[in-house]
């Protein structure tokens, strides 16, 4: 059989034509989804939430390298959530879920660590985006980083985060960064 996992490339076959083509830009890098995952699992059961998971990507790839964790998108696109579940079943992954909603409404006590490839830049002028449902508004991108500051300003300490391409204008002060990655663009974070 085809070890979907062995590539980039490999995995993003297992998308429709067009999230393929969003990939390279969108999508989280396997390696990136890998060594992400092993940071957020160290403790077996770890409930990880990816904020804007857009094709499942990440809680894909994380779900296949640390079966003993369960993993968690929101992605406010309905069609991306679909295809999320069409893959999770074509893999057969059972320690993975997608939720159809704006990160703002979920509760962030039922997840124990974090996961955010910046999905706030979409709404930028001048930053690629995804398609045209989600409004280009840099009060919308200030409102997001504000929410997930005071979001992740609640979890308690020991909570672990993993940034990717993020500005870190969502990151309290509580947050120590433990590692960096990628040419600094990927930064693991442990609250104090």
């Amino acid at each position: 059989t085809l070890d979907w996992f062995s590539s980039d490339s490999r995995f993003h076959l297992l998308y429709p034509e067009p999230v393929r083509e969003l990939a390279m830009r969108h999508w989280t890098p396997l390696e990136v989804a890998k060594k992400s995952a092993g940071f957020l699992s160290m403790e077996k059961g770890s409930k990880i939430l990816d904020i804007g998971s857009g094709s499942g990507k990440f809680c894909l790839i994380a779900a296949r390298f640390q079966p003993e964790c369960y993993f968690t998108g929101v992605e406010q696109r309905k069609e991306l959530i679909d295809v999320s579940n069409e893959t999770k079943a074509k893999l057969g992954l059972t320690n993975v879920n997608f939720i159809h909603d704006n990160f703002t409404n979920l509760d962030f006590s039922n997840y124990n660590h974090f996961y955010f490839y910046n999905s706030f830049y979409e709404n930028l002028d001048g930053m690629p985006s995804i398609d045209k449902s989600v409004p280009l508004s840099e009060d919308l991108y200030h409102m997001y980083n504000r929410k997930l500051y005071r979001k992740l300003s609640s979890v308690p300490s020991g909570t672990r985060l993993v940034t990717y391409h993020s500005a870190e204008k969502e990151i309290p002060s509580g947050f120590l960064e433990v590692n960096a990655d990628e040419n600094n663009m990927l930064k693991f974070w442990i609250k104090l």
